[in-house]
């Protein structure tokens, strides 16, 4: 606890250099920490002011030590006016072990100190009303500039919603041994994962490399399958191939250069069941088959989809409406021979659970695991915290930080350099967690190019194998 303080109160120094601090602590831990926060605040001569949630009575062990440490002004009962005027607000009411919805003194606390307009708010450990386990917010919550976090970073620091109340995050080391109270199922994906993308040669050949297929496309939809092809293409797959509507093959022709296409029959630009056995003499000689971009959901295409994912016997990414043909079938998948990778938005995995988007972005992980174990697959739930999950519980995290990919076709593209990496034979969460990254890195270098704004999911494109480059520094 003294550790836990002491970072505590070299942050909120740092964050805060000048004008009142106001210390609100709970009858935990979290709240002893926040005690020893301003004994430390008050040696440096610094007018910081300590409001208990309760009474001094109701603290207990090392909480209560510290309480009979403090120097100089007692503490004084929480009252929201005290907070008038404070330059910075500490938020020490709750810790790591709450999980649920805050109710009566402390919620109120926390309304409170999100009301107070202070100009720095500085959470201990997690922002009081976030689970840190997971991330998700139930009712009040603080809404924090920074968070200083002990031992290791809680999941719940990383996953939406949490992740937007946490502001920056400094993990405060308090002398706990590695392997100390920390899931150890759920871990950042950092540049380490990219490493272990398989590298050309001076033996490879163009097959070696990775041959993946892309099926998919439809009138109106012909940029999905294209920019999932480049992406493969800029993310090392040695050949690439384009399974695509015979009646828009001209587009696909004139627009595609280095893949080939294959013109499969379609029905009005959409493609057809009839097409199924074309694709699955084609899988024979593939290494993984990227399936779903741009398809359309038409009932023809749907079915290919389905038959496609049940038949095809390689590593397969479904995406887009290769995931919208599984809706209210997600077990269906459970019985293929060979690995799978899944990435879908909120919206899609609401449909494959049977759910609603709200209830998803609710509970991210809780809902990544239940569709990674229902499918028996790589589930990839996008967004800026990214979650990967493995059917046996182990969840990457993307720290994201690139809002750049906030642009139509960087799904295409996640699924193009996903493809890539499964056809080089890298274990399917491996490859997935490497796909994220590279894929986020190559946003990032992208935005610094031509700006945020004016991202599109060909600047992506074109920065990936810049991203891999930067990753193996």
């Amino acid at each position: 606890m003294e550790r836990a303080g002491a970072g505590l109160a070299e942050v909120v120094q740092r964050r805060a250099p000048v004008g009142e601090i106001v210390i609100v602590c709970g009858k935990g831990n979290n709240g002893g920490d926040g005690l020893v926060c301003a004994r430390l605040l008050r040696r440096l001569g610094r007018a910081a002011r300590v409001l208990l949630i309760g009474s001094g009575d109701e603290l207990h062990g090392d909480a209560r030590a510290n309480y009979e440490r403090l120097e100089g002004d007692p503490p004084e009962r929480f009252d929201p006016i005290a907070l008038a005027g404070a330059w910075a607000i500490v938020d020490a009411i709750l810790g790591t072990g709450f999980s649920g919805e805050a109710h009566g003194p402390a919620a109120a606390a926390i309304e409170a100190i999100n009301a107070a307009g202070a100009r720095v708010v500085v959470a201990c450990d997690v922002p009081s009303g976030v689970d840190g386990s997971t991330g998700e917010v139930h009712g009040a919550a603080v809404r924090a500039d920074a968070t200083v976090t002990f031992h290791a970073g809680k999941p719940g620091l990383w996953i939406a919603p949490g992740k937007g109340y946490a502001g920056d995050i400094d993990v405060v080391d308090i002398g706990i041994p590695p392997g100390g109270p920390a899931d150890p199922a759920i871990g950042l994906i950092s540049a380490r994962v990219a490493r272990g993308v398989p590298r050309r040669g001076r033996e490879s050949t163009k097959f070696a490399a990775g041959s993946v297929l892309v099926c998919g496309g439809s009138l109106g939809l012909t940029g999905a399958p294209c920019m999932a092809s480049e992406a493969a293409m800029r993310a090392g797959a040695g050949y690439v191939t384009a399974l695509v509507p015979a009646s828009l093959n001209l587009i696909f022709e004139s627009r595609l250069l280095e893949p080939m296409t294959v013109p499969l029959p379609d029905a009005g630009g959409s493609l057809t069941p009839d097409g199924a056995d074309a694709v699955l003499e084609r899988v024979e000689r593939a290494d993984a088959l990227v399936l779903g971009p741009g398809i359309g959901r038409t009932d023809g295409a749907f079915e290919l989809a389905r038959r496609l994912a049940r038949e095809a016997k390689l590593p397969l990414l479904l995406d887009a409406d290769g995931l919208n043909a599984h809706a209210g079938r997600l077990a269906s998948l459970a019985g293929r021979s060979a690995p799978a990778v899944l990435t879908p938005h909120a919206g899609e995995l609401a449909r494959l659970l049977e759910s609603e988007s709200a209830a998803i972005e609710a509970h991210r992980l809780r809902s990544v695991r239940e569709a990674a174990g229902t499918a028996q697959t790589i589930v990839v739930l996008k967004g800026d915290d990214t979650l990967v999950a493995h059917p046996d519980g182990r969840v990457g995290v993307s720290r994201g930080g690139a809002p750049a990919l906030a642009t139509a076709g960087s799904g295409d593209v996640l699924s193009g350099v996903t493809g890539a990496y499964l056809a080089k034979q890298m274990d399917p969460f491996e490859a997935a967690c490497a796909a994220v990254f590279v894929h986020a890195e190559a946003g990032r270098i992208a935005a610094q190019r031509v700006g945020p704004e004016g991202v599109i999911a060909g600047d992506v494109i074109e920065a990936l194998p810049h991203a891999l480059t930067a990753a193996l520094r």
